[in-house]
């Protein structure tokens, strides 16, 4: 799948199918319409845009997804880094504490991951 980056109610239409999939597409109308005030033409139309995109199948009337929430908040991230640190993490990190005091907790974290990383790329 191609990067898509979410307008802000298809987010929320999102956030509903991984919060209650695997839901039934009747049940998905239901919950659209009382937390979005769609109509049943809505949310199929916005469905199958998604699901055109590789995110959200719709099959035998039963919505799941292709890719997790945290599957797509990791590959919003790492597009953002590149798109505008060129991908550079360290440029990214730089913009990001800017100024700012890091903790000794938060320095640890960083260094573990920062070793996790390594050990999966050797």
């Amino acid at each position: 799948m191609d990067f898509y980056k979410f307008g802000d109610i298809e987010e929320r239409f999102a956030e509903l199918i991984w919060k209650h999939e695997p839901i039934s597409s009747g049940e998905l109308v239901k919950l659209c319409e009382n937390e979005l005030n769609w109509k049943k033409s809505t949310t199929y139309t916005v469905l199958k845009k998604l699901s055109e995109k590789g995110i959200f199948q719709n099959i035998k009337s039963e919505v799941t997804s292709l890719i997790t929430r945290d599957e797509y908040y990791s590959m919003q991230s790492r597009y953002f880094v590149e798109d505008t640190f060129g991908g550079s993490l360290p440029k990214f990190l730089s913009a990001f504490f800017n100024g700012k005091k890091i903790s000794e907790r938060k320095m640890k974290e960083l260094e573990r991951l920062i070793e996790e990383y390594d050990e999966v790329e050797k």
